[in-house]
């Protein structure tokens, strides 16, 4: 008698869990149920629209569950009926309680957009980013009741380039994850037992939610600091800036040392060069070169365009 397919429920909500999901419906498994978050309302109408997920599940065939929580009896029944060997979660967005994590016979596996244990909670790409690491990556990991404290089944490193930004790192993180995650999907199908390590005790950060608060460009801090901030929060939220006077979204920015041409006697925030090269604005630590910018109501633009159409910027 054949052996019984592995039965999958999958849970996700944004686009980054959308490779995920993919990985489980090409596995060699069922698919009996894909959990996402209800519909909310979106775009200028503010009309209810579908999750990246749902999306996905309806365009496959698979059977949607938009519960608006898990930690309802009703709710948790419901999951049970389903009887899933195991329940794969990516930015679902929803807690899991305990009860729930114990219903698949393998548990219930997360994938992280990092090299765990740094990086726990909930914006660790744009984290990264910010804080300047030399890489990040993607782990597979067997959930528990901790926030993103599980023992790891698989991981992946990848280098953060000088270029990435928050949007290209995370297109690359979520393939990386449906990478980690069909390892192991491979590995428990062909009917291996896998071995999680544990994290490491030391090392530990934890990534905050990212808020759009934190958008604004300090000019006192040190350029380096600012150019980092410009990239995590592209494509959202999005720095922005008083530059020149006028308040503006900066998309693009590189910093640059005091000495490479540019005077240094200026105060934090005073644009001292305005140019086909960009906007140069002093920083409490040197200067930040913007070279795409986006003025209110209008479109993200070249340096030199909102320098030609500003007449009262200094060119030099």
């Amino acid at each position: 008698m054949p052996a019984q397919r592995l039965r999958l429920v999958f849970a996700g909500t944004p686009d980054f869990a959308v490779p995920g999901l993919r990985a489980c419906l090409s596995a060699d498994a069922d698919v009996v149920a894909v959990y996402t978050q209800p519909d909310r309302p979106a775009g200028r109408g503010r009309k209810l629209a579908p999750s990246p997920v749902k999306q996905a599940a309806l365009a496959a065939g698979a059977p949607v569950e938009q519960p608006e929580s898990l930690k309802a009896a009703e709710a948790q029944a419901r999951l049970r009926d389903y009887a899933p060997d195991l329940m794969v979660v990516i930015a679902y967005g929803l807690v899991l309680p305990r009860k729930v994590l114990a219903i698949p016979r393998l548990g219930c596996w997360n994938v992280h957009a990092s090299l765990l244990p740094r990086w726990r909670g909930a914006a660790p790409i744009q984290r990264a980013i910010l804080a300047g690491d030399a890489e990040t990556g993607a782990c597979l990991m067997q959930m528990e009741a901790g926030l993103d404290t599980g023992p790891v089944l698989f991981s992946e490193a990848t280098p953060i380039c000088a270029d990435d930004t928050g949007g290209s790192l995370h297109d690359r993180l979520a393939e990386m994850g449906a990478r980690v995650l069909a390892e192991g999907l491979g590995r428990v199908i062909a009917g291996e037992t896998l071995h999680a390590a544990a994290q490491a005790e030391t090392g530990a950060t934890y990534a905050h939610k990212l808020e759009k608060s934190e958008a604004e460009l300090d000019f006192s801090r040190p350029a380096i600091e600012l150019e980092r901030k410009v990239r995590a929060f592209d494509p959202w939220p999005v720095a922005e800036a008083n530059v020149a006077g006028e308040r503006v979204r900066v998309w693009k920015a590189e910093a640059r040392e005091v000495g490479l041409g540019t005077p240094d006697s200026e105060k934090p925030g005073e644009a001292v060069s305005a140019s086909k090269h960009g906007i140069d604005i002093a920083c409490g630590e040197g200067v930040l070169r913007i070279l795409k910018l986006q003025r209110a109501g209008g479109r993200v633009v070249d340096a030199v365009d909102y320098v030609n159409a500003r007449a009262d910027l200094r060119v030099r």
